[in-house]
């Protein structure tokens, strides 16, 4: 199965880092991925810029409304994902918790599939 580990972050916490502290936990990061890539699990991994540069778009009734970030009415926000394949709920819950953003977000385990149920 394929799950999709979102890294959802407190707002602003990117802010409160200096640019060395930045620079370690996103080097930690990477090598997650590599060691996620080395063991054939890894399918896709971003990184998400702030919520502050981001849009929302809805369309309802034929008129299109969009909503420029950040996102006051949220206190967290999507900071990237790790897209991993060939696993199993309980091994995508373990990577998850082998992630370094666990230290300082949530890592939200979702399985890919279908939007319906039938």
């Amino acid at each position: 199965m394929a799950y999709l580990l979102l890294i959802v972050e407190p707002r602003g916490q990117r802010a409160e880092r200096t640019l060395e502290e930045g620079q370690q936990l996103y080097a930690q990061m990477v090598r997650f991925s590599e060691g996620l890539k080395a063991r054939g699990l890894l399918k896709a991994v971003e990184s998400l810029q702030s919520d502050a540069t981001g849009v929302r778009v809805s369309a309802r009734g034929g008129k299109r409304k969009l909503l420029d970030g950040p996102f006051a009415e949220t206190k967290e926000m999507v900071g990237g994902f790790f897209l991993i394949d060939n696993v199993s709920r309980k091994q995508a819950i373990e990577i998850a918790g082998e992630c370094p953003a666990a230290e300082w977000a949530t890592v939200e385990v979702r399985e890919v599939g279908p939007c319906f149920t039938g």
